[in-house]
Parts: structure tokens; C-alpha cells; sequence
């Protein structure tokens, strides 16, 4: 039985009057028929309701604990903690005498760092607008960009090279409209003296993407070689990136800097290029050139004592500067379309018929066979006939022996050392070309700079198999004055002729001369000796006396007023049908003790012409008479 009491006092003047309410008395059963606000329906609706809420909540806290836990404790430290790359700058090149041939210039690109690209389409159509108006971007480079990103990549992406200053002004003054957008600063190279070491040097430039493939531990904001020294090297030069750990916002905004690790610049190189040589080549064969109305050429000089490269020429060459920044469609196309192919590197990459150049060698062989002796006299009548066919020589040259042979050019002479002739029974292909071998030819040097070409040297086998055509006798002739199905580079003849100067040693050219590292410890680079001795040294004496005689009394008697003594041998090539010649002169000084051995072609000259020579007088004249010319 429920009880209800309540007793209320009131005090009115000193009259205290007591009332007392009336006792009321309920039952239970009276007391059941009293009505509740909320049926018992609605209340398990609500209590079956928050169940279900409170399970649901307790799962998807499991979830993103234990499920996803991982990852999200990873993005919440990238968002808090991030490293900001510091860009290493590229070592520097140096010529042979410390000449500086490249800088580092202080640039700055936009970069975008995708995971802090709000998703949100209609932000992103904004940023877009705000690229294009800043940066002076087309919409299908930004579009590209957007197209590629991963939402959790940190790895930055390169949206432009080179901003300006008036961009780096109006791009701080809206940057907080652009998360994601950055600006970095970095460095790109500058060439001095471009378009005369262009060939050697190379170029670097942003990485591509095929690229990225075979160098995954490269930015897609990292430079890289692309041809040259700066590709052949690119793993010397490359310095190693610095980081700046820093506390950035949702937004990827620098909140604060907590440490720095500091960038490694890359390593120096010092090349064996003579700086000033090099550009008295490019300039006397460019002129020359221009005077005789031609555009085509290559010129080299090496160190017959070592192999290292003092200068490597060809023209037309290219401005590499203009790779640097990314180079405009319209000069790109402007390049590959110049029939000179200036982007075309001669003197690695150029196969041509040797000419007569390829006589010393021959020479070589036939005395090494006893094919003929030093004293052995062929008669030049301007010619050999072979049946109906008839073998022309550039004149007549009466009785010559192997000495005067190699001095005056007779191609007599040679026919009859290659494929026989009267009592000469001759080397025969399969000879010639064990010989054109051992002194390089057929194989690339080895030089270390990418894009060097082979050559050729035919045999029976092979006209058989690509011509369908067998051997003949005129074959032999055609080769053994350089002609016929033989090529070479220039880098390759003149490598041979090297090795006749410096007595039988056949090395593996070498531009670069000395890694130097950022606490100046030097590595050398050394010439590796492919071969040695394999002529005998007699014979290679004769032959460089034949080749002294091409200047005393020969095809070249024009360099006999230099300061020093020089040898050499001039070479012409026909080709095409059009009675236009390569011309060639390769040469080595001072003949007693040769310290440069150098080649100059000349393409597409006048069927008598003979420009190479006066190239190469200019070239040794100066040379040689400066103070540091003539080397002990």
C-alpha cells in the first residue's frame, strides 16, 4: 500500500494554525491502473536502437584500430612529419689545365606534392585556374599532371622549370590558395663555351619517366645525364640529397623546422681535354668549312702515350644549353631536321671509308707476312688492269718501295699488297682483316662517352650472305685502299695511328683524367692497354718513316715549315655519285717523340681537294708553339 502525507504551517499574527491534510490510502491494484506516459513498445524500440548504435560504433573503433590501424598511424605521421628534400648540385667539369667548362646556376622549379591535393573536384578545378594564371601553364600540361596523381604519394612532381622571378613574387602572394604547391629550389647547369664542347660534355636535363624505370631511387624533380660526359659520368656527378625534417599542417604548410641533414654535392671531373686545343679545332675547321662552302666535319687529338683524349671536335655542333631548361619544340625540331645533323657526334659516331688512311696498317701487315720487304719495288703505271676491269691509281708513280709507296699514296702499290698483283701474291681479305683488327678497327675503342659506333669489315662470308654475291679479286683492291664495303670512325683511325706512333701499344681512349671528391681525394682514370706488341717494332719504324716521307716529299710537304717535325698520311674516299670525296689527314708530332697524334675530315669536298692538310698545319702551328705545347 502506497502512503501520501504533506503537512503545511501557517503563522498569521502570532496565531499559529495547524492543518493537517488528509491521510489518503491507495491499494495495489488501485495503484496498477494508474496509466505511464510511453507504452513498453517504444521503450524496447529505443533500448533495441541504441544497441545496435553502440555496436556499430564499437566495430567500425575496431576497424580503423586494428584493420586500418597502420595506415593511419603512417598518414597521421606524414602529416605531421615530413622530410623536405634539399637538392645536391652536380659536380664540375674542368679541362686538363683546371679550366672551368661548367656551372652551377642557382634556379627554382613549382613542384606538387600530391597527398596534400584536396580531393575535392571543384578545389581542384581552382588550383588548376590558379596554375594556369601563375605559372603560364597550358591546360593539357596541368590536366596530365592531375590525371597522374596518387592521393598517398609524398613524391613531389614537377609542374615547372625555371620560374621566374615575377612568378616566384605572384605565387607567395596566393600560395595560400595553392595546398600541395610548392616552390624548390635547386640548380641547373650552365655550359660555357657551349657549342665547342657540346660533343664531349653532353647535356643534362629532367628524368623522364621511361627513364625512372632503370633509376628508381631518382625524383621525378631530379636532373639527369643525357648525353656526353654528363651521361657517361652521371653516377660520379650525381650528388647525394639533403633533408630538412620539418612539422607541416593537414594542408602540407611548414609549421615548424626541426633539423637539417645537409646535401652532398656530387664529384668533380677533370678530363684530359685541352680546352684551348679544342677550340682552335672547332674554329679553324668550322672556318675552313664555311669558306669552302661545306658543313660537315670532324677533328680529334689524342696522346699517343696514353690515350687521353686533348681535344674532339665535330661540325655542325648544337647549343646543349638549350636542353638544359627544357628545350622549345620549334629549335628542337630545327635541329633534327638540318640535314648537317649537328646533334650527330662525327667523330664517335660517324662511319665512313677510311681512304687511304687505312695504307700504314696495310703496310704493316704485308711486312709482318713477308708479303714484301723494305726493299721491294712495285712500278706505278696509273693503274692495273684485271681482266676487263681496270684499277685506277691517282697517277702515275713509277717504281716505288714501301716507304716512298706510303708517302705518295700509291694505290698500285697497295692493290698488289691486298689482293696481289704480277709477282706480289698479296695478303687477301681474311689477312687484311686479322691485321685491321689487331690495330682496332671493326670494334669500338672503348671510349667513355656513350654513342660510339663499330665500324665495318666485310669478309667472303658476309658478301655472300647479304649481297648473295662471291668474293672477287676487285674486292681486295677496293680494300686495300680503304674503299669498297670497309668503315671506320674517325676516332678509330685515329686510334690506329696512334699506336704506330707510340711503337705497338693499342689503347682504350679516355677523356676523363682524375675524379676529384668533395674532401679532394683524386682517382685516377687510367687508358687500359687493349694490346702491345703484337707488331714488331721494325716493321712499325718503317712505317712511320714512309709516313715522315708524306710530309718531306710526299702529299702533304706543306707541314715540312712547321716548328716541329710531323708525320702522317693523307686519304681521300669517294662516295655517292656525285665525284665527291671524305678527305682525311691523320698525323703525329714530334716525329721523334710523338705527344699528339691527331685526324681531320672533311666531308663532301671537291674530288681534289685536300682541306684536311692546312687544317691540321694550322691547328700544330699553334700548338706547338706555345710554351706548354712541346711536352717532355
Amino acid at each position: 500500500m502506497a502512503l501520501f502525507s504533506r503537512r503545511n504551517t501557517y503563522s498569521v499574527k502570532r496565531h499559529e494554525v495547524e492543518i493537517e491534510d488528509a491521510v489518503l490510502t491507495l491499494t495495489e491494484s488501485d495503484a496498477a491502473k494508474i496509466e505511464w506516459p510511453l507504452r513498453r513498445g517504444t521503450i524496447n524500440f529505443f533500448w533495441w536502437f541504441g544497441c545496435c548504435i553502440f555496436v556499430l560504433l564499437a566495430a567500425r573503433v575496431m576497424y580503423l584500430d586494428v584493420v586500418k590501424g597502420e595506415e593511419y598511424r603512417e598518414a597521421a605521421k606524414r602529416n605531421s612529419l615530413r622530410a623536405l628534400v634539399i637538392p645536391a648540385s652536380r659536380g664540375i667539369v674542368y679541362d686538363r689545365f683546371g679550366k672551368q667548362l661548367v656551372q652551377n646556376v642557382p634556379s627554382i622549379d613549382a613542384i606538387l606534392i600530391p597527398a596534400d591535393i584536396p580531393e575535392d573536384p571543384e578545389t581542384q578545378e581552382t588550383i588548376k585556374a590558379s596554375l594556369r594564371a601563375i605559372f603560364s601553364l597550358e591546360s593539357e600540361v596541368i590536366n596530365g599532371i592531375f590525371e597522374r596523381l596518387d592521393p598517398r604519394s609524398l613524391k613531389p612532381l614537377l609542374l615547372k622549370e625555371r620560374v621566374s622571378q615575377e612568378e616566384t613574387l605572384l605565387f607567395l602572394s596566393r600560395s595560400r590558395e595553392l595546398p600541395g604547391v610548392s616552390l624548390y629550389k635547386t640548380t641547373e647547369r650552365h655550359y660555357i663555351d657551349s657549342v665547342i664542347f657540346s660533343h664531349i660534355l653532353g647535356y643534362e636535363g629532367k628524368i623522364r619517366k621511361e627513364e625512372l624505370v632503370d633509376h628508381p631511387e631518382y625524383l621525378f624533380t631530379d636532373s639527369i645525364g643525357k648525353q656526353g660526359i654528363e651521361k657517361s659520368y652521371e653516377a660520379v656527378l650525381r650528388g647525394k640529397h639533403g633533408f630538412q625534417q620539418v612539422e607541416v599542417d593537414a594542408l602540407g604548410r611548414v609549421q615548424k623546422e626541426l633539423g637539417i641533414t645537409p646535401s652532398l654535392p656530387g664529384n668533380d671531373l677533370i678530363l684530359h681535354i685541352d680546352g684551348d686545343l679544342q677550340k682552335k679545332m672547332f674554329d679553324v675547321l668550322q672556318t675552313t668549312l664555311e669558306k669552302k662552302g661545306l658543313r660537315r666535319g670532324a677533328a680529334l687529338a689524342v696522346d699517343p702515350r696514353s690515350g687521353a683524349v686533348r681535344a674532339l671536335v665535330s661540325v655542325p655542333s648544337f647549343d646543349n644549353n638549350l636542353f638544359v631548361g627544357g628545350i622549345e619544340t620549334s629549335e628542337y625540331q630545327a635541329l633534327i631536321n638540318d640535314p648537317a645533323l649537328p646533334l650527330f657526334n662525327r667523330a664517335l659516331a660517324g662511319e665512313y671509308p677510311p681512304g687511304s688512311t687505312i695504307k700504314p696498317v696495310l703496310a704493316a701487315a704485308a711486312l709482318s707476312e713477308g708479303v714484301v720487304d723494305e726493299h721491294t719495288r712495285i712500278e706505278s703505271r696509273g693503274g692495273i688492269s684485271v681482266g676487263k676491269f681496270f684499277f685506277g691509281d691517282w697517277k702515275a708513280h713509277g717504281f716505288t718501295d714501301i716507304r716512298r709507296a706510303i708517302a705518295v699514296s700509291s694505290d698500285v702499290f697497295f692493290y698488289s699488297l691486298g689482293g696481289g698483283y704480277g709477282g706480289i701474291r698479296g695478303l687477301g681479305m681474311e689477312l687484311m682483316k686479322k691485321y685491321e683488327e689487331l690495330f682496332g678497327y671493326g670494334k669500338k675503342t672503348g671510349i667513355d662517352i656513350f654513342g660510339e659506333a663499330d665500324g665495318f669489315l666485310p669478309d667472303a662470308d658476309w658478301k655472300k650472305e647479304k649481297i648473295g654475291e662471291r668474293w672477287y679479286i676487285g674486292d681486295d683492291y677496293h680494300a686495300s685502299i680503304g674503299q669498297g664495303f670497309i668503315t671506320a670512325t674517325p676516332l678509330q683511325i685515329l686510334n690506329t695511328i696512334a699506336t704506330i706512333a707510340n711503337d705497338g701499344t693499342l689503347f682504350t681512349p679516355r677523356v676523363v683524367a682524375q675524379i676529384r671528391s668533395l674532401d679532394g681525394n683524386i682517382i685516377p682514370v687510367s687508358s687500359e692497354v687493349v694490346r702491345k706488341d703484337f707488331i714488331d717494332r721494325d716493321i712499325l719504324r718503317i712505317v712511320r718513316e714512309g709516313m715522315r716521307e708524306t710530309v718531306t716529299q710526299g702529299t702533304a710537304q706543306s707541314l715540312s715549315t712547321l716548328p716541329v717535325s710531323v708525320a702522317g698520311k693523307t686519304g681521300t674516299a669517294q662516295f655517292g655519285n656525285e665525284e665527291k670525296t671524305h678527305g682525311w689527314f691523320v698525323s703525329f708530332a714530334p716525329y721523334e717523340k710523338p705527344t699528339l697524334a691527331m685526324i681531320v675530315l672533311v666531308e663532301g669536298q671537291e674530288e681534289d681537294g685536300y682541306n684536311a692538310v692546312p687544317i691540321t698545319k694550322e691547328v700544330l702551328e699553334w700548338y706547338f708553339s706555345r710554351p706548354d705545347g712541346l711536352e717532355e
